[in-house]
């Protein structure tokens, strides 16, 4: 049906294609495309189910891109400004690589002994689809491992040991359980149009600037040569914050003028302060924490933006200087833990060395903990969001996520909920079955279960804890995904499992982070794979293929 519609490339004729009559099976019809203005844009309504894409040069390329990222990432978290590498940039640089190895990897095809099997090292041209995979590949890695905090609190902020093989499980069961969540909701955060997920748009973009052939315009560029020459211009300037001039990644102006004056640092300082007149000229310090803005849509980022302004530059200075919560005993911006005289919180004073819990005497005779103003309104505000998320979900997709919900269980009686990209997946490749997901999950939970219990306990989860996260991240995925897939932003459950946990299982420090990584990043993993879903049903890539990528770059990441 929709593969055989000719597609050129050219954004401004996708509109008119979408509106082209086929037949199949003597039926009559109407090719729609999507919804999504930005989607009708950006992606190709065309597909060659015969073009190859799980090869050699994918499995060389993208376990090389994976492991690579993990270890930067990782690397490079503990920065104080911390440096993201994202799959884009494998994406970029396994473009000429799987070109080299196309026009030097012998096509000769290798035989398998005592099989009928063959395959070869060079199948043909580098494809868009092997270009996709390995970056999947990538994405898989990117993100690192959050249960790596765990180990490093225990070794570095406890000094105590754990032991290798309970590291491993956790690391393994909380990357692989979000699979799970995946497998379960992708109907609706996959299938369905209205969850266009904008990231995936720039990547989109990107492919097509490099694999589709396109005639320079009269005194104009390719999207190929204009997309080359920033790439070189955005290189070469980075040497300048990055290593020739450093103190020009933040300035502030105001801490300039003032450099002795507390009160000018509290109002001027980009990194301790309300950062008046500062401003970065490395972007990095733009997108070090929350990404790049520029596949942010419109809409949410002035949302965001007025959040922003009203919190830190209203609510938060009023609070402070009236000395809310005894605010100006501490910093004004601080994710630090304080005692009653404003030092740091000692936690070794209040812990029981042999129990490794919460000492109440010690506790009660040394300081209750203190945080700073904007610690303690932030976590106010993560608990509104949460509650916000819910309610925005239910009022403006609650009807589409309805008729995918009646779709599921095969009762929907009127039009189906789908575009063109998911009838294309639907008619050439064979879906991922769902109890392979379901399969995954259980393991995995089984695997949660017996790191938290054995082990001698040492992370100091029950099996009930481990449970209600798990029923936590259940809950939630779905409102925060479609967020996500519709803003490009994600609502962060740490907050909140730190603070069930923390009333339901008090002084005990590895079980509330462990909760909190279970609760959590079950549900960011569960999203970054439907996201890499997402980007393989945007350029037609076998379901199945994504599922055998995922899957062995995260046991190769843990």
């Amino acid at each position: 049906m929709a593969d055989e519609v000719v597609n050129n490339g050219l954004p401004e004729k996708l509109h008119h294609q979408s509106k082209v009559a086929v037949e199949e099976d003597g039926i009559i019809d109407e090719v729609n495309d999507s919804p999504i203005e930005q989607v009708k844009l950006t992606v190709p309504i065309t597909d060659d189910p015969n073009q190859p894409s799980l090869t050699f040069r994918t499995w060389v390329l993208g376990t090389l891109s994976c492991v690579v990222l993990s270890f930067v990432n990782q690397f490079f978290s503990y920065r104080t400004n911390p440096l993201f590498i994202s799959s884009m940039s494998a994406q970029i640089v396994a473009f000429p690589l799987g070109k080299f190895m196309a026009a030097t990897l012998p096509t000769k095809p290798i035989h398998i002994p005592m099989t009928n099997l063959h395959f070869t090292l060079n199948p043909g041209p580098f494809t868009l689809k092997e270009h996709t995979l390995i970056t999947i590949f990538a994405s898989a890695g990117s993100n690192g491992v959050y249960a790596i905090s765990i180990i490093t609190i225990v070794k570095a902020f406890y000094h105590r040991s754990i032991h290798p093989l309970a590291a491993f499980m956790l690391a393994l069961s909380t990357q692989m359980l979000g699979y799970g969540w995946a497998g379960i909701f992708r109907r609706f955060l996959v299938d369905s149009p209205y969850m266009w997920w904008p990231s995936n748009l720039v990547q989109v973009s990107l492919f097509r600037a490099f694999h589709e052939k396109e005639k320079r315009p009269k005194e104009g560029l390719t999207r190929l040569q204009f997309f080359l020459m920033v790439f070189a211009a955005s290189f070469a300037y980075y040497l300048i914050p990055g290593y020739l001039f450093q103190a020009i990644s933040t300035v502030s102006i105001v801490c300039l003028i003032s450099k002795n004056s507390i009160l000018a640092h509290q109002i001027g300082s980009g990194m301790k302060g309300l950062g008046i007149g500062s401003f970065g000229l490395d972007w990095n310090t733009v997108a070090g924490f929350l990404g790049s803005p520029l596949a942010v849509p419109a809409f949410a980022i002035t949302n965001v933006l007025v959040g922003f302004v009203f919190f830190i530059y209203v609510v938060l200075p009023i609070a402070y200087w009236n000395n809310v919560f005894d605010a100006k005993r501490f910093p004004l911006i601080s994710s630090h833990t304080f005692d009653f005289s404003g030092q740091r919180y000692n936690v070794t004073r209040i812990l029981n060395v042999k129990s490794f819990e919460i000492d109440l005497e010690s506790y009660e005779k040394y300081s209750k903990v203190y945080v700073s103003i904007i610690f303690a309104l932030l976590y106010g505000l993560s608990f509104a969001s949460l509650t916000a998320t819910i309610s925005h979900v239910i009022l403006f997709h609650g009807k589409t996520i309805y008729e995918m919900w009646k779709k599921t269980t095969k009762t929907l009686k009127g039009e189906e909920v789908e575009d063109v990209h998911t009838r294309i997946m639907k008619k050439n490749y064979e879906q991922v079955p769902q109890w392979w997901f379901i399969s995954i999950l259980v393991i995995m939970a089984i695997m949660a279960l017996v790191t938290c219990e054995g082990f001698g306990k040492q992370l100091q989860l029950p099996w009930w804890g481990v449970l209600m996260s798990l029923g936590i991240a259940l809950v939630f995925t779905l409102p925060i995904g479609v967020i996500q897939a519709t803003t490009n932003t994600q609502i962060g459950l740490n907050v909140i499992t730190e603070l069930i946990i923390g009333y339901l299982y008090p002084g005990k420090p590895l079980a509330n982070v462990t909760f909190k990584t279970y609760g959590y990043i079950s549900m960011s993993q569960a999203l970054a794979f439907l996201g890499d879903f997402k980007l393989g049903h945007y350029m037609k890539i076998p379901p199945k293929s994504m599922f055998i990528v995922q899957v062995c770059m995260l046991g190769n990441q843990s």
